[in-house]
């Protein structure tokens, strides 16, 4: 395990690369990179745990240019809904901040954004694009700064997305596995280890839960007994992971804080995690702010039986759905 102990609201507080940019652009100029989809809060871990999984995910094209600035030059698979202004798109603005830190914004950067992933569907689509770009950069730039010290620019891309910069997408995504947000301020993530085995149930139910949305029902203040009750549930998650203990992890997955009012958004969802524990899931829950749900299994045979039943229900009650099957991502974002 290991930590790095910066703000993700203060990036000039981060410390200077260790290596000199002089000669920091590679040898090639061009780079194709695929980030993951990935799980945030893992039920009772509200913005300080999440894991990474295998797909879906989004993929950056990015060329090293003679003319400065970053430029977004197209998107796919967005049905026009991302911006292109470099400024206001989560990749090319974490790139801007990501250049300026390591003083090159000399150079000019080109960027093609593919989504291969659902806008707005709990998965954190938007931490998949910046995380891309990012490590995409990075590789360019001759890996000046370490995954690690990736997160909080990632978390300026979170930030511009959805107002707030929240970690427990962009770091497992850039780290792979299991993540836990330890603070904030200052920033301290751990990595967390992935019993063997173990296979996420992803279901996407096309409906629209927008994040801002979401993100506002939450309360703003909760009772102590309540907070008790996740803490314990959070230690014990983390201490199941550690211990490969299925059954701990299990219990560990219970919301008194979030889930009860973010579930309302989400039809079906009761039917849906009732199917998932007759079905054998280890637990079972929201991902991220929705409204996809995610189930944990033991197995890949397992998780394939709980999402195939579940998209057979919300068949039933004329929702179309996508769904994903995946070992829990260990590697993060790579080239390709």
């Amino acid at each position: 395990m290991s930590n790095i102990s910066n703000s993700g609201a203060e990036l000039d507080d981060l410390a200077a690369p260790a290596k000199s940019v002089t000669n920091a652009v590679s040898d090639k100029d061009f780079i194709r990179v695929f980030a993951p989809a990935t799980v945030a809060n893992v039920v009772c871990g509200f913005d300080v745990l999440g894991f990474a999984v295998n797909e879906p995910g989004d993929e950056v094209e990015m060329r090293i240019t003679k003319t400065p600035g970053v430029v977004v030059k197209n998107i796919t698979g967005d049905g026009g809904k991302l911006p292109l202004d470099a400024g206001k798109n989560t990749v090319s603005a974490s790139v801007q901040h990501y250049l300026q830190h390591i003083n090159r914004t000399d150079i000019g950067v080109e960027i093609t954004l593919h989504k291969k992933m659902p806008i707005g569907s709990g998965l954190g689509s938007s931490a998949a694009s910046t995380v891309a770009g990012l490590f995409a950069i990075n590789k360019l730039m001759g890996d000046l700064l370490s995954p690690k010290e990736l997160v909080p620019f990632a978390m300026k891309g979170e930030e511009l997305a959805c107002g707030y910069g929240h970690a427990d997408n962009v770091a497992p995504a850039i780290l792979g596995g299991f993540v836990l947000v330890r603070s904030y301020d200052p920033l301290d993530v751990i990595s967390l280890p992935t019993p063997s085995g173990m296979y996420a149930a992803i279901v996407y139910p096309e409906v629209d839960v927008p994040t801002k949305d979401a993100r506002q029902m939450i309360r703003s203040k909760v009772l102590l007994k309540d907070a008790v009750t996740q803490w314990g549930n959070v230690g014990g998650l983390v201490s199941g992971l550690f211990m490969n203990d299925f059954d701990l992890i299990g219990r560990s997955m219970q919301d008194v804080l979030v889930e009860p009012t973010r579930s309302i958004l989400i039809p079906g969802f009761e039917e849906m995690r009732n199917i998932a524990m007759e079905n054998g899931a280890i637990g079972f829950g929201i991902s991220g702010s929705g409204p996809s749900v995610f189930a944990l299994a033991k197995d890949e045979e397992t998780a394939r039986k709980i999402t195939k039943s579940q998209q057979q229900h919300l068949h039933k009650i004329n929702i179309n759905s996508k769904s994903y099957v995946s070992a829990v991502n260990a590697e993060g974002p790579r080239v390709i």
